[in-house]
């Protein structure tokens, strides 16, 4: 009886988006996260009868055919593309990206990362840091003296000092974008990586070519509905339960076949 394996396999692919919303709940409070939405194929079929087979001497064709369903598989998990709303912290390394671009980091191994968590940090050196301490590329370094810092929409980074009527240019912030950001593959902490299916990173001056921009003194909050996922997690609950009752069900019929004589 195939209904087993095929209600297994609905109870399996639910069990994936609960998952899946699970994890966008635990990011509502994460800077820049975007929501993820499990999608899903149905799986091979069995041809008993194929649309268009002949059926008698005559010719006649069948319009429809028989053909059995053997269940569903997950097909992707989606990153669903999304501004967050700005939230005010007031910090002067606090950068949120208006728009398109993610700011482009180095890791240990010297490969590049990608991230819109613009909760930057100031190393002991001065140098511009992420909260884990990967440096913003291009590097800027802050130096001691400097009493505070300005950061433009266009990534300009501008250091006051005493005895200094006008500010000082330390460097430029730079955003990259991707032909399909959706193929970035995500590593955690904030960071993705670039693939093939995303495609090169293009980077370039914020405000130009599509990029977004910056605002300093915020950050960029999570894009994750709670209502929807919520919605979505009743709905994988219930899409379960249907599933587990065509399991009783089949089990129900094997029984019955059993106790034949």
């Amino acid at each position: 009886m195939r209904a087993l394996s095929i209600a297994a396999t609905g109870m399996s692919a639910q069990q994936m988006r609960v998952e899946v919303v699970s994890n966008n709940l635990a990011n509502m409070s994460t800077t820049g996260y975007n929501a993820r939405r499990a999608e899903f194929a149905d799986l091979h079929y069995e041809q008993v009868a194929r649309p268009g087979t002949i059926s008698s001497a005559t010719g006649t064709e069948l319009p429809t055919g028989v053909q059995l369903g053997l269940g569903v598989r997950p097909s992707s998990v989606t990153v669903e593309l999304k501004q967050g709303s700005l939230v005010q912290t007031g910090g002067d390394l606090d950068v949120a990206i208006e728009g398109n671009g993610y700011i482009e980091v180095e890791l240990p191994s010297g490969q590049s990362g990608f991230t819109r968590d613009g909760a930057l940090k100031r190393t002991g050196d001065g140098q511009i840091v992420t909260s884990d301490g990967y440096p913003a590329v291009p590097g800027i370094t802050i130096p001691d003296d400097a009493r505070s810092v300005s950061i433009n929409a266009d990534g300009e980074v501008y250091g006051y000092f005493m005895e200094e009527p006008e500010p000082q240019l330390l460097g430029q912030l730079t955003l990259a974008t991707f032909s399909n950001a959706k193929g970035l593959e995500a590593m955690g902490s904030n960071l993705f990586l670039e693939t093939a299916a995303s495609g090169p990173a293009l980077v370039g001056e914020p405000g130009t070519d599509g990029l977004g921009t910056f605002r300093q003194g915020y950050l960029e909050d999570s894009a994750v509905d709670p209502v929807r996922e919520i919605t979505r997690l009743i709905e994988a609950q219930r899409g379960y339960e249907l599933n587990s009752k065509v399991i009783s069900a089949a089990d129900q019929m094997l029984g019955a076949t059993t106790q034949i004589r």
